[in-house]
């Protein structure tokens, strides 16, 4: 999975469009694009989308973000979505690992209701959103079998701070999302689960949008979210490791297996070691999966 596109909820059209995108997995969002006043409208929408698409051979993955826990929204947006099976309910706001096991509880519940196979339905946290969840990322290591990923985003919680931006004059982010980036990354790995990067605001910028790809890929993110169809194919090529970076992974691998059982070797005149390997392994995993290579 690279690239995850929002969808408002309550849009057919751009649902429909979304689909098209190339995106490897949709986000039909009940928070943030839904008016206070079209809550229930949108989760009667979002749940036929879901029925109508869940059987389409090729189809992407399909999450539902839900309304926060402290909304008191979570329980009907889960009743209206659940037992149309989609892949993953997206939880905002996350504070720390503890709303991760409440809202696995509160899924168990919905799939015992539905007549749905306990464990099937993923979780993608948020968990950047507040001020207070930086000090608690630590915390989501164990919180829930169905934890998917862990993502984080700059907007909601430079609200909550009170900043006027959370980029400077380049257009770089300062640093408190700088830290936020990076704790949800440190989180992720922690946690076992996947890195995924956070939107890219500015949906006609690709050059931006290509940089800040580049940089994640850089340091261990493996897929991004998406606000604009426009942006699903920079995402994706992004994402896909290049043939140069898979020939690479394929030389250390076949290095420290000529190298035996000492542990290094040397490839280029640079030592690599078990490190280098995993790296090559995560790479050749990744070209798989994307269809860079065959599979396994």
């Amino acid at each position: 999975m690279r690239s995850l596109l929002f969808v408002p909820g309550d849009s057919p059209r751009k649902f429909a469009r979304a689909m098209q995108s190339g995106a490897d997995a949709l986000i039909l969002d009940l928070e943030d694009s839904v008016a206070p006043d079209l809550k229930a409208q949108a989760r009667d929408i979002a749940a036929r989308l879901l029925a109508e698409a869940r059987g389409q051979s090729g189809r992407p993955r399909l999450y539902v973000r839900v309304n926060a826990l402290d909304t008191g929204l979570t329980d009907a947006d889960l009743d209206a979505v659940i037992p149309h099976e989609p892949d993953g309910i997206v939880l905002p706001k996350s504070s720390k690992g503890a709303d991760v096991m409440l809202l696995d509880a509160k899924v168990t519940t919905s799939e015992a209701l539905a007549g749905i196979e306990d464990g099937r339905t993923r979780i993608l946290a948020i968990v950047t959103e507040t001020a207070a969840s930086l000090f608690a990322i630590g915390t989501y290591d164990g919180s829930s079998a169905r934890l998917e990923g862990m993502t984080w985003g700059g907007e909601d919680l430079s609200a909550d701070i009170g900043a006027f931006s959370n980029r400077d004059a380049a257009g770089r982010y300062t640093d408190v999302y700088r830290l936020a980036r990076a704790l949800c990354l440190a989180g992720a790995a922690a946690a076992g689960v996947l890195p995924i990067d956070a939107v890219y605001t500015d949906f006609r910028d690709a050059k931006g949008l290509r940089r800040e790809c580049d940089e994640a890929v850089r340091d261990g993110f493996v897929a991004k979210m998406a606000i604009h169809p426009d942006q699903v194919s920079v995402i994706n090529e992004a994402f896909t490791p290049s043939e140069a970076a898979v020939r690479e992974a394929e030389a250390v691998l076949r290095a420290m297996s000529e190298a035996g059982e000492t542990g290094v070797a040397s490839l280029d005149g640079q030592m690599i070691d078990r490190p280098h390997v995993r790296r090559a392994e995560r790479i050749l995993q990744r070209a798989r999966s994307t269809g860079r290579l065959g599979r396994a």
